[in-house]
């Protein structure tokens, strides 16, 4: 054995590319007319759902925040860390957006 642990499977003889070589999953497809077929899911729902959790994580640190403030509870570093999760959450989502403005702004200055 080496100091890395067991290395069979590259002594095995089994192929390092066989899990390359699987099948890809198929996406759902919405048919529309004579427009051909489009993902169900996509680019767009990872967008919503990133727009959910980023909102979620809001609400949770305004919940706990809330709380605090009212005296039921005194878990005060519970709301600064809500707070600061949400905060960090909201600064992805607009970096996020700044790039895919920026990505949309240089396709647009390519010419066809």
């Amino acid at each position: 054995m080496s100091p890395l642990g067991p290395i069979s499977p590259l002594l095995s003889g089994a192929s390092p590319l066989t899990k390359i070589d699987a099948p890809l999953p198929k996406l759902p497809m919405v048919h529309l007319g004579t427009a051909g077929a489009v993902p169900t899911e996509g680019f767009g729902r990872m967008l919503d759902g990133l727009v959910a959790s980023v909102d979620a994580k809001q609400a949770d640190a305004k919940a706990v925040t809330q709380k605090v403030l009212l005296g039921d509870s005194d878990q005060l570093h519970q709301s600064v860390i809500a707070m600061q999760e949400a905060g960090v959450s909201f600064s992805l989502m607009v970096e996020v957006r700044n790039k895919l403005i920026e990505s949309y702004q240089e396709l647009m200055r390519m010419q066809a």
